[in-house]
């Protein structure tokens, strides 16, 4: 989960300082449209969020921090693999970026989550 939520919260960085050079360098994102840079900034924030809670569920082997930080990672993926399908499912460098940088990650960070056990607090 941490190096989930390093990666996370680089691209988090990535998006929300260099926001134009991201556009212009991830294989696909300039394929969605003209650069919106207040959603990219709002999809930055949602990488720092899960980033952040990935890193801590890592740090303090919690469970329910690590399913809060992977439930974004999780859904965005998803979601790229909805659209990869309507693409005609191709196996292109856009597919290649997606599976590496997006599917990849997040589910190792649910899966990290799931299997984490928490420790109990002294009653």
């Amino acid at each position: 989960m941490i190096g989930v939520g390093v990666l996370s919260l680089a691209t988090g960085v990535h998006i929300g300082a260099a926001t134009q050079h991201w556009y212009d360098s991830v294989p696909g994102v300039a394929l969605t449209g003209p650069l919106n840079s207040h959603f990219a900034k709002d999809v930055a924030l949602a990488y720092l969020t899960s980033g952040a809670a990935l890193l801590w569920a890592g740090l303090r082997n919690d469970r329910s921090a690590g399913l809060c930080g992977a439930t974004w990672l999780v859904l965005h993926a998803l979601f790229h693999i909805w659209i990869w399908i309507h693409r005609g499912a191709p196996f292109d460098i856009i597919a290649l970026t997606n599976l590496l940088g997006i599917q990849t990650p997040a589910f190792l960070a649910f899966f990290a989550a799931i299997n984490t056990q928490s420790e109990k607090s002294p009653s």
